[in-house]
């Protein structure tokens, strides 16, 4: 195996590990998220993210929590439980921060993910694929 194939098959085999029940995530959050550097093929660690709510109608973002994502690039314990109501959310990853680290020169300094929620009884994945140059995103499960 390559060197630089070990460290991935690490990751990968981390993060099937978690979603497994394998104690990741010590605080149960009905709001998660996960970054991959798709640069890499690892887990974007230590990437700085705000979770922000729109308050006052429509008018004034109210940051709810700072972070930073972990070795597999999860954020646990984002929203605790029951603190999520419906209404219109924003995650802001510093990726300008997070390549200026790894030395690297990159096109979106950050990026802002805007949601809904609805049903406050759901839950809710925010994932984000993430380079220099592009990044992806959906509602995951």
């Amino acid at each position: 195996m390559s060197s630089g194939a070990a460290p991935r098959l690490r990751a990968l085999q981390r993060h099937l590990g978690s979603s497994q029940g394998g104690g990741m995530e010590q605080i149960s959050s009905p709001l998660t998220t996960h970054v991959l550097d798709t640069a890499s093929g690892l887990p974007a660690q230590g990437l700085c993210l705000r979770l922000s709510r729109l308050e006052d109608h429509g008018q004034q973002w109210t940051e709810l929590k700072k972070s930073y994502t972990d070795s597999d690039g999860r954020c646990p314990g984002l929203l605790p439980p029951g603190l999520m109501k419906a209404g219109t959310y924003k995650l802001s990853f510093d990726t300008e921060g997070y390549w200026k680290k790894r030395g690297q020169e990159s096109f979106y300094p950050y990026v802002e993910v805007v949601f809904t929620i609805a049903n406050e009884t759901h839950r809710f994945h925010v994932p984000l694929l993430l380079s220099p140059w592009s990044y992806t995103t959906y509602r995951g499960s």
